[in-house]
């Protein structure tokens, strides 16, 4: 799963988004959390196996955890939270889209493209049954009194607040990121989940499993929240930053006419193909294309201007029906570069 297309479009999508522009360390990318996540996430199977075999966590158990730990952002678009909670909503404002759901839309094409239900057959996964655990580990919790999960029955409560817990936050994705994102930003991390993972154990409330911890770990639990909460207020809600976000957005918004960017999030291959190198290619195509048609058009220096205006207008009609809000979308891209930001922006009611 991890040498498939859908997977490795993950090394071109950073995990802080725009933030590598203010904080210069933040290169790392949703490719090595992915990882990160799927291991902690065996790590947490493994400490509650070993520790409570009663709990019959099976094979299976352990492949759909982790596969679901390893797929879980494989819906983000281009630097992450600005594409599905800035740009998407401006864009297309009645549509209920999230990256969960790209989540798991982007594991059906894995699995489709690659030819992947073979080799799942073969390691004991149920198409149908574990195709939808998978699902519901990305998508649910399981907060609801009644049991409504379909891929696993309610005495294995506890699988689906591993990779995201929708009760309380404290899940195996939130251990990867704090640790990795605070590395790369240089923000001390005041966490350790080895700590909870030796001290984790499945204990029955109101009637329903549910990962524990010991009480002398307590403070550890806060000092994560409390990471958390430096990280945002330190890095992650820096103004600078919120401003860069603001004015990508917007060149983003402006080449989505010319470059059909949102339609990407209905056909997956497509999706497959969109990355942060969106910028690029909205920075500097155009202007690579016209050298080119200068360069071409040295040969005869008499019809040089000519040339190039024919080249260009040629151009613009072949590829682009707004040249002009490209050409916006170019210059506030340009901005960014060359760091002319405005002072503030308004930040949405």
């Amino acid at each position: 799963m991890i040498d498939t297309p859908q997977f490795q479009r993950l090394r071109h999508i950073k995990q802080l988004g725009t933030k590598y522009l203010v904080f210069p360390g933040a290169t790392h990318t949703r490719f090595e959390h992915s990882i990160g996540v799927a291991y902690l996430a065996g790590c947490l199977l493994r400490s509650l196996h070993y520790n409570q075999p009663e709990l019959n966590i099976t094979k299976q158990d352990f492949l759909c955890v982790q596969i679901a730990a390893l797929c879980h952002d494989m819906g983000h678009g281009p630097f992450s939270h600005l594409f599905d909670g800035m740009f998407i909503p401006e864009v297309r404002p009645n549509s209920p889209w999230e990256h969960e759901e790209a989540s798991v839309d982007m594991f059906h094409c894995m699995i489709k493209k690659n030819g992947l239900e073979k080799e799942m057959e073969q390691h004991g996964l149920n198409l149908y049954e574990d195709r939808i655990f998978i699902k519901e580990l990305i998508l649910k919790g399981q907060k609801d009194a009644k049991w409504s999960m379909k891929g696993r029955t309610e005495d294995k409560s506890f699988l689906y607040e591993i990779v995201a817990n929708k009760l309380n936050g404290i899940d195996v994705d939130k251990w990867d990121y704090l640790a990795r994102d605070c590395h790369y930003l240089g923000i001390p991390n005041g966490f350790d989940h080895e700590r909870l993972l030796k001290s984790a154990r499945v204990c029955d409330v109101n009637k329903r499993r549910h990962i524990c911890f010991r009480d002398k770990v307590a403070e550890n639990i806060y000092g994560m929240f409390h990471t958390r909460y430096t990280l945002h207020r330190q890095a992650l809600q820096h103004k600078i930053g919120y401003i860069i976000d603001v004015k990508i957005k917007d060149a983003l918004v402006l080449a989505d006419g010319p470059l059909k960017i949102s339609n990407a999030i209905d056909d997956m291959l497509e999706y497959t193909e969109l990355t942060d190198h969106i910028f690029d290619q909205i920075l500097n195509k155009s202007n690579t294309h016209l050298k080119k048609c200068v360069g071409e058009a040295r040969l005869n220096e008499e019809k040089l201007e000519q040339k190039a205006e024919e080249c260009f207008q040629k151009w613009c009609e072949k590829d682009f029906i707004d040249s002009d809000n490209l050409s916006k979308a170019r210059s506030i891209l340009e901005d960014v570069v060359n760091r002319r930001l405005p002072k503030f922006v308004e930040r949405p009611d």
